[in-house]
């Protein structure tokens, strides 16, 4: 990247699209663990290419309404989570990124400057997908069916598309919610979208045939309604399997939609940036009502002070609806048919593990978001009575969501209820107690980076839930 850089005009729209795909490739590094696991997981996936290559070297691939219906079903899957990802990284231009500030002051073109930030934006989702795809794909297409070459220029639509897509919800997020809410808001509407594919298959196939995965609910709808055996619906299989006039109107429509974006958001944008750079705090007259701010006694005052943070919190917003995403399948197995014994023990487990897993997390946002740990440190107080404030503030806000699968369960039987409840409490308690004691007070940019504390407080809270949860499953179980 760096002599690609030189070779350059500096400045250019080239040479900018090239730093912001530098910029993205330094951010995906520092993210991960080790280089090694992702060298070792690439190969591991080109070893399956390979042995999948080798396996359909004389199996004929031809176009056909089942496939053509599945490439547009694995198509709007990859769509839901590039447009996520495509979201996240437009909130990161606006909110975080500290270059357009020098950017938008250097003699150049604002346009060109959002161009080069939508073809990163392309770029890093194109990257991203294409280790996890090409890998498989390129060797099947070497070794005997070379019409999979269409492949990469399927998954370049697609992040065009969702590069689009992305800055346009966040555009539209800032211009009606205001640059306060619109962070928040972006978080959630991300998560939704990302987990909008698996919520309305898991809808879908909530049924009397059985539940099924996403990508197959999703097939299955799809060609019961003949959608994508022709037409505009089988373009993605086409240009997969290298129809070059399929390829050509994918790309070409992607590229021209992601001019129309340029050009039309390309004011919007720099206003957007530059509402999200202004304090974003809310400014309230006096009322005068300072007293309705302290409340009578250590605790007291220390859960209402945990509470307000841990609630105005947008990190916080954005874990509270992944979590809810993930659970509504389980809740609508839970209260819709089949509520049989076999069911009854796995959502006792279910609901003391995703307890568990709140309740850490708004004890570790508790622990990192203590401003000063010092003065408490410092204060005639003891640190248990500290502690028991962050755990009761942090179960508080996990309760309504460790309620709905005991509830459920009562439906069947209000005595598995009971002892499911009684195990969630204690698995929540205990995997809050974890994180505190284990965790240490840090700046607030860290919530981003979840679970970059102790992993020993991670696994000892994966172990205590489990076992918790096991005891809870035993018993309702034992209960029937």
């Amino acid at each position: 990247m760096n002599a690609l850089l030189r070779r350059l005009s500096p400045g250019g729209f080239a040479w900018l699209v090239v730093h912001e795909l530098r910029l993205a490739m330094r951010n995906a590094r520092r993210r991960a663990r080790s280089t090694w696991i992702g060298l070792i997981l690439l190969a591991l996936f080109v070893a399956i290419g390979i042995m999948l290559a080798l396996g359909l070297r004389h199996v004929p691939i031809q176009g056909g309404p089942t496939i053509y219906t599945g490439a547009l079903a694995a198509s709007i899957l990859l769509m839901s989570f590039m447009a996520t990802q495509a979201l996240l990284r437009s909130q990161h231009t606006l909110y975080e990124s500290g270059d357009l500030d020098l950017l938008l002051s250097a003699p150049l073109e604002p346009r060109t400057i959002l161009r080069a930030k939508l073809c990163g934006i392309a770029g890093s989702i194109v990257i991203s997908f294409a280790l996890l795809v090409l890998p498989i794909a390129i060797p099947v297409a070497v070794l005997g069916h070379p019409g999979l070459f269409g492949i990469p220029a399927l998954l370049a639509a697609l992040s065009l598309t969702s590069a689009c897509l992305g800055l346009a919800i966040t555009i539209g997020v800032v211009a009606l919610a205001g640059p306060r809410a619109a962070r928040t808001l972006g978080q959630i509407i991300g998560a939704l979208l990302g987990g909008a594919v698996f919520l309305i298959s898991q809808l879908m196939s909530n049924g009397g045939q059985g539940r099924r995965s996403a990508a197959m609910s999703l097939f299955n709808w799809l060609g019961a309604h003949r959608i994508g055996t022709g037409g505009i619906g089988a373009l993605p299989g086409r240009a997969a399997l290298g129809d070059p006039l399929a390829a050509a109107l994918l790309l070409g429509g992607a590229v021209l939609l992601f001019a129309g974006t340029s050009y039309l958001f390309g004011r919007s944008f720099l206003s957007g940036y530059q509402k999200a750079r202004m304090r974003l705090s809310r400014q309230h007259a006096a009322t005068g009502q300072i007293a309705s701010h302290f409340r009578a006694g250590l605790f007291a005052a220390m859960f209402a002070k945990e509470w307000r943070l841990l609630a105005r919190d947008p990190a916080l917003a954005f874990q509270i609806v992944l979590r809810l995403i993930y659970l509504a399948p389980i809740a609508l197995a839970a209260f819709g048919h089949g509520r049989g014994p076999p069911l009854l023990p796995v959502l006792a487990f279910a609901s003391v593990l995703i307890a568990g897993q709140l309740v850490g997390s708004f004890a570790w946002l508790a622990v990192s978001g203590e401003d000063a740990p010092d003065l408490l440190t410092a204060a005639p107080i003891a640190r248990r009575q500290v502690e028991r404030a962050k755990l009761a503030s942090a179960m508080a806000m996990a309760a309504p969501f460790g309620l709905i699968l005991p509830i459920a369960i009562a439906l069947t039987t209000p005595l598995g209820a009971l002892a499911t409840l009684v195990m969630t409490a204690a698995g929540g308690a205990t995997a809050g107690l974890i994180e505190i004691k284990w965790q240490k007070p840090a700046p607030r940019k860290t919530f981003q980076r979840r679970r970059s504390g102790s992993i020993v407080a991670g696994l000892l809270t994966l172990v205590a839930t489990a076992a918790f949860g096991g005891l809870a499953a035993l018993a309702v179980y034992a209960i029937g």
